[in-house]
């Protein structure tokens, strides 16, 4: 089968990118014929909240075959793209959807293969509606993804969504696949710990990823009080990008005297010192206010590393689940973090997380390919 898959991969990093070039690689392993598409510029400097949207891993990960032929703001890139596209004759166009910033490019190649290629176009949405969703921002998706013929949903919550925008859509839904690309690299938690300069016999919680007000680090700040009295010393292990002012969390921290109880790596961790901060750590907290899916559980996933957030409906120690909008509760996180120590359970927590394993990278690829039969 030829596909024509488009999205960011390297040099370009982070979560989607990753996840591009695994789908890719998992793809063109069943057997597919797969024209991979990038960009070559995804975001304006301007514009993109971190340093740099560039990949400084110095062992990337990387796919082959990639051609940067689309310019986030030059329109007749789209164009020659469409037409490059349709000169491959693909039986299917998959776009991922995570960000409406694409929505000009994607509506563009949309409205081009209903009018003249009319061939399947399967959307991918990682999140149907921005996290810092403006008012427009649902007027804006209708007007993108009604181009779409079929939908891949990370999440019960997204079909829900994404079937109140667009009724009658069909829509399959794939929980997000587990990012064990890195997991061969695991070190012993001693080895993990001298390296970072953390104490051996300490508790330490690991915040993973780009630091953004719906992540809900807040909630785990304001747990360390109550967290040092139950259990001692305890290290809160920050490794990720501010996208927002730092400042309100170092004020937080002054605020309640636990800067001995936090470190922090204010930076996008690269590739090959993923493995030492998911072996390090005893666990990582989630605590998202509001999320679909998340690559930082989904990488503790592939590393086995329990996974602890609030809903309180949910078992312990499991990874992150489905609902759009979580409690930002305080109290839950301090009794779940203190019966985790407390039950000394961390293997047996690991294993309780092995059923989303299900959702691999071949099977996101089969449920691709059987939407295009």
């Amino acid at each position: 089968m030829k596909l024509v898959l488009a999205g960011p991969v390297y040099p370009y990093r982070g979560g989607i990118a990753h996840y591009t070039t695994m789908l890719c690689r998992a793809l063109r392993e069943q057997g597919h014929d797969v024209l991979l598409v990038s960009f070559k510029r995804q975001y304006p400097k301007w514009l993109f909240p971190g340093r740099s949207d560039r990949d400084p891993s110095k062992k990337p990960l990387e796919v082959a075959d990639t051609q940067y032929w689309i310019d986030s703001l030059n329109p007749i890139t789209w164009l020659v793209t469409f037409w490059r596209i349709r000169h491959y004759r693909p039986d299917a166009l998959i776009l991922p959807w995570w960000t409406t910033f694409w929505a000009p490019a994607w509506f563009v190649l949309g409205v081009l293969n209903r009018l003249f290629m009319r061939r399947s176009l399967i959307y991918i949405c990682h999140n149907v509606l921005p996290h810092e969703m403006q008012w427009w921002d649902p007027w804006v998706v209708y007007l993108v993804l009604r181009w779409g013929t079929r939908f891949i949903a990370q999440s019960t919550e997204e079909k829900k969504r994404l079937a109140d925008l667009i009724p009658g859509a069909q829509i399959a839904v794939v929980p997000h696949p587990v990012y064990d690309m890195f997991a061969n690299e695991r070190i012993p938690k001693e080895e993990a710990r001298r390296r970072l300069g953390l104490p051996f016999e300490v508790p330490v919680l690991l915040f993973f990823g780009i630091v953004r007000e719906y992540k809900g680090l807040q909630d785990v700040l304001t747990t360390l009080p109550e967290l040092r009295a139950r259990l001692g010393r305890v290290i809160l292990l920050v490794a990720g990008e501010f996208w927002e002012d730092k400042e309100p969390y170092l004020a937080t921290i002054e605020r309640l005297g636990v800067s001995d109880s936090v470190i922090i790596e204010d930076r996008y961790i690269p590739n090959e010192e993923v493995a030492l901060y998911f072996s390090a750590a005893d666990v990582l907290v989630a605590p998202y206010r509001r999320m679909t899916g998340s690559g930082a559980v989904q990488m503790a996933q592939g590393f086995g590393l329990p996974v602890i957030r609030t809903a309180i409906q949910e078992p312990r120690y499991v990874a992150a689940r489905d609902e759009a909008e979580l409690p930002t509760n305080s109290e839950t996180l301090m009794a779940e973090v203190v019966h985790f120590f407390a039950e000394e359970a961390q293997p047996h927590a690991a294993q309780k997380v092995d059923p989303y394993r299900v959702s691999s990278w071949s099977y996101l690829a089969n449920q691709i390919a059987g939407d295009v039969v």
